[in-house]
């Protein structure tokens, strides 16, 4: 578990402009069993989330399609939610930062790390973009 201090701005990075962090794993079914799509952004500490994943997905809700919904949990602190998170994300390994689009609670499209990890931001907001023209 990571200190509150250290993680609060990280946190903030997205809940400022309108994700909705899920702390436990009844939190994440509600979230999922939403219609419509819902973004799933698995935060974390690490440079990448803060250099490429936090930027990209914020950048990605620019567009004109966008996720109905749009959440996070946050790698390292929430295990309960992050553990139920992963477990919808099958049969992608476990791996943060990561970002998850579900449409009607069925996964359609995932980042994983290695696919955010030394990419810029914009590229990953395009890639999120991508999936939202296609199925929002």
């Amino acid at each position: 578990m990571y200190p509150p201090e250290l993680v609060k701005p990280m946190r903030e990075d997205l809940t400022n402009v309108g994700f909705e962090e899920l702390h436990t794993s009844e939190a994440v079914d509600a979230a999922l069993a939403k219609e419509g799509t819902t973004l799933v952004v698995v935060n974390s500490v690490c440079g990448c989330a803060a250099a490429n994943a936090r930027p990209g997905a914020k950048m990605s809700l620019q567009n004109e399609k966008r996720p109905v919904n749009i959440v996070t949990v946050f790698a390292g602190v929430d295990k309960e939610a992050v553990d139920k998170a992963r477990g919808y994300m099958i049969p992608f390994p476990p791996s943060s930062p990561s970002m998850a689009l579900f449409k009607n609670g069925e996964l359609v499209h995932m980042l994983e790390r290695h696919h955010i990890e030394g990419r810029p931001a914009e590229l990953i907001a395009e890639n999120l973009i991508d999936a939202y023209n296609e199925h929002c």
